[in-house]
Parts: C-alpha cells; sequence; structure tokens
C-alpha cells in the first residue's frame, strides 16, 4: 500500500538549499540569509533540519550565520550539494509511506519547464543521499517531470493540483489528465485528484503552483487566496477558482470547508513587474505553521485566519519579502522530510 502524507503528519525534518552567491538571489544575499535564518530558527526547536551548502566555504558562512542567530546546530545537518537555486519545495525529493515505510520519490527537476538552469538542483536529491543524510530510507529515480510545489495532499487519498502547471507542454507532454491520475494512483495510492482549472499570480513562473493558491490545512478544509478587488488584475481568476473550490467535494461527499486568505498587496521588482505574494504559500511543521507575511496591512488578518484553521499549532510569522523578488516565498524554498526519514 502506498500513500502520499499530508504535510501535517508527523516530521523528521526540513530541507532547505541555502542561496549563494552565484545563484539568482546572489544581488541581495543578505536580506535572503536574514529570512532562512528565521526559517532555521522556527524550525530547529520541533525537528531536524538538512541544509545542502554550495561547498566548504558556503558551509561554514551558514554555520556562523545560525550559530550567531544561536540555532541549535546539534539539530542542523550541513551538507555540500551545489545548487542552482533555492526552491527545495521543487527539487527535493517527494516522500511516499510504502506499507507503513518512507521511499524518497526522486523526480525529474527541469526549472520549471526549461525556463531555468536545473542540472544541479535535478542532481541535487541524489547527491544529499550519495552522503548518507537519508539513511537507509530508499530513493527511487523517476523519468516524471514534477515538482512538489505543484501537487498537495490531504494524506487520505486526494491530490490538490491546477491543469496549467501538470498538462504544460514542457513538462511532460505524453500525459493527460487521464494519464497523470493513473500515475498519481500508482505512485502516491491517490484515489482523487481534483483539478483547479483558475486561478493565477502576477509574477509566478511555475505556471500555476497550487502551493502558491490553494491549501489543505486538513482532510475537509482548503485556505485559498481570494481577491476582492475588482480593480485588480487577479480578480476573475481568482473568483472562478473560488468557483472550482465550491465544486469540489471531500471524501465523504460533503462541501469543503473554505478559508479565503486575502491578497497581500500588490509589491514590485525594480522594473514595476509584480510579485507573487501570498499567504497560501505557508508550512506545515510538527507543532507549528510558518507563514510568510510582506509587512502588509492585512498579514494580522490572514495570521488570525490561519490560526483558526490549525488550533493546535503556533503560527510563526517569517518576512517573505526577499523571497519573492525571485517569485516565490517561504513554502517553495523548503521540502518537510516526514518521520522515519532523517
Amino acid at each position: 500500500m502506498q500513500l502520499l502524507p499530508a504535510e501535517w503528519a508527523p516530521q523528521s525534518a526540513v530541507m532547505l538549499t541555502w542561496p549563494h552567491r552565484q545563484g539568482p538571489l546572489g544581488r541581495i544575499l543578505d536580506r535572503v540569509d536574514t529570512v532562512f535564518v528565521a526559517i532555521a530558527a522556527a524550525i530547529t526547536p520541533t525537528e531536524a533540519l538538512v541544509i545542502a551548502c554550495l561547498d566548504q566555504e558556503h558551509r561554514t558562512h551558514i554555520e556562523t550565520l545560525l550559530s550567531q542567530a544561536e540555532v541549535d546546530l546539534g539539530r542542523v545537518r550541513l551538507v555540500i550539494a551545489p545548487s542552482d537555486d533555492v526552491w527545495a519545495r521543487d527539487h527535493g525529493p517527494i516522500t511516499v509511506l510504502r506499507d507503513g515505510r518512507p521511499v524518497l520519490l526522486d523526480f525529474t527537476f527541469n526549472g520549471w519547464g526549461r525556463k531555468y538552469p536545473a542540472t544541479l538542483d535535478n542532481a541535487l536529491s541524489r547527491t544529499l543521499q550519495q552522503q548518507g543524510i537519508f539513511g537507509s530510507t530508499p530513493m527511487e529515480p523517476q523519468s516524471v517531470v514534477l515538482e512538489g510545489g505543484s501537487i498537495d495532499s490531504d494524506g487520505a487519498g486526494t491530490l490538490l493540483t491546477t491543469r496549467k502547471c501538470l498538462l504544460n507542454p514542457q513538462r511532460n507532454p505524453e500525459y493527460d489528465c487521464v494519464g497523470l491520475e493513473g500515475l498519481f494512483a500508482t505512485l502516491f495510492g491517490t484515489q482523487r485528484v481534483l483539478w483547479l482549472d483558475h486561478g493565477y499570480l502576477e509574477g509566478d513562473d511555475t505556471d500555476g503552483h497550487v502551493d502558491t493558491l490553494a491549501r489543505f490545512c486538513d482532510a475537509h478544509t482548503i485556505a485559498y487566496v481570494r481577491c476582492d478587488d475588482p480593480g485588480d488584475a487577479h480578480y476573475a481568476e481568482l473568483q472562478a477558482m473560488e468557483a472550482d473550490l465550491r465544486s469540489f467535494r471531500d471524501a465523504s461527499g460533503a462541501p469543503y470547508r473554505l478559508v479565503p486568505l486575502p491578497l497581500p498587496a500588490a509589491q514590485y521588482d525594480e522594473q514595476g513587474k509584480r510579485l507573487p505574494a501570498t499567504y497560501a504559500n505557508f508550512l506545515i511543521i510538527n507543532g507549528a505553521v510558518l507563514m510568510p507575511v510582506y509587512d502588509d496591512l492585512l498579514d494580522a488578518q490572514a495570521q488570525a485566519l490561519l490560526a483558526a484553521c490549525f488550533p493546535d499549532r503556533r503560527i510563526i510569522p517569517i518576512n517573505c519579502l526577499p523571497l519573492i523578488q525571485q517569485y516565490g516565498s517561504l513554502h517553495c524554498v523548503t521540502m518537510q522530510l516526514p518521520a522515519g526519514v532523517v
């Protein structure tokens, strides 16, 4: 029996691929380092942290930053595994439970449909395995292109995703929805796939990753991004996405409890391009939820809404303004490793 656990299932660790000077975020490295240190400080009280470092100099730099922030280095495993970029959600392994034991699926990563260099990132999970980070947990290579941010699991056989991303011809042109559903049934034990036909964020370069738009909070609850301003460019698509969500039913046949998260105020880069700020890009860890915030008046409202979705977990805000400069946020730079992996 195969199962893709929900993010709220017990975890052994979270994986980070730390930014470096040679990567796209190198131009604002000091600011991004601060975000990563905050993420590390929030994770290590309850679980381990696996950090991929570019080289020995980079490893020493990260260790110094964490020590200065009084992060418990006993919970941190710093490993030299060169990377192109920081988005561990998409190049990290996806863990399934096979007869209750974890197995790492190493999907092909091609830079979100060949948009960016990805050779190092595509090899990164194997590099970690070769250095013994995952112990005896087996890793299985997959020829299919799949990014962790493009799917969300309720841990009970239902997968939430978007057609725009998974059916993008630069990923797996040989697959249609039926083919992908069959693949997911085999690899993830999926019984149902909920396909979002609508929803996007300006500045997003993933073709609509679901982890920026709508997320399971439990098997009966979905938090999602809503736009209430008819003058905003997102309005029509996000309203249509809300209609998609209202049409979905949980495994028992009941409508989902839908929790609308506000759309943060528009943020722009130096060239005037709108950036994909979203509160849906939260990370669930043992005992807490790490939530991206943006120095926005709506941060507190979004935090209260997520707190109601996760009454048994602390909500820890992390300022992610630097991350969206490269078109991702908090969930995008992390990959949870379920209990038994590390």
